[in-house]
């Protein structure tokens, strides 16, 4: 009979200790999960800038291209008025430019499906992190109340105890 009120109270340590545990379990769960979404907003600011690098660099890269067409257009309309022998070097370096400029398009439109690629897994995330705060609120409310049933009944059988003798 003696040994049963030191059971008793070392539960009752364990059970107060697990209270500050999951206390503790929440305090560090948010504090990663603000951490983690720190970092999260952080790499998509980057991501943002190197896209808007891209872009920038795309649209001087197509600026640059369309110059040079005019220009190569120009000069070979004087070439062909002069009956150059360098015609079809200038035709060659023509049909190089008409291939980059064809292999530009599907690159703006590669660019584009990578930014509603990244829209929807950002949007996948947020709606991840928000069922992860939902389950470790679910959580601590689950344990809290098995923490509030195991101390009632330890308190009942304290009472059964106390009143055998």
């Amino acid at each position: 009979m003696e040994q049963q009120p030191q059971q008793q109270n070392q539960l009752m340590v364990q059970n107060s200790g697990s209270l500050s545990f999951s206390s503790q379990m929440s305090k560090e769960d948010e504090e990663m999960s603000r951490s983690a979404l720190s970092t999260f907003r952080a790499k998509e600011e980057e991501i943002e800038k190197k896209k808007m690098e891209v872009r920038e660099k795309v649209q001087a890269q197509l600026g640059r291209v369309e110059e040079e067409t005019k220009r190569l257009a120009t000069i070979r309309e004087e070439l062909e008025a002069l009956a150059d022998p360098m015609r079809k070097e200038v035709a060659l370096v023509r049909k190089k430019i008409d291939a980059v400029n064809k292999e530009l398009k599907p690159l703006g439109h590669t660019v584009q499906k990578k930014e509603k690629e990244y829209k929807d897994a950002l949007e996948a995330f947020n709606d991840k992190n928000k069922d992860k705060v939902q389950l470790i609120t679910k959580l601590m409310e689950l344990v809290s109340e098995s923490e509030r049933l195991r101390l009632k009944k330890l308190e009942e059988l304290s009472k059964n105890i106390d009143s055998m003798h």
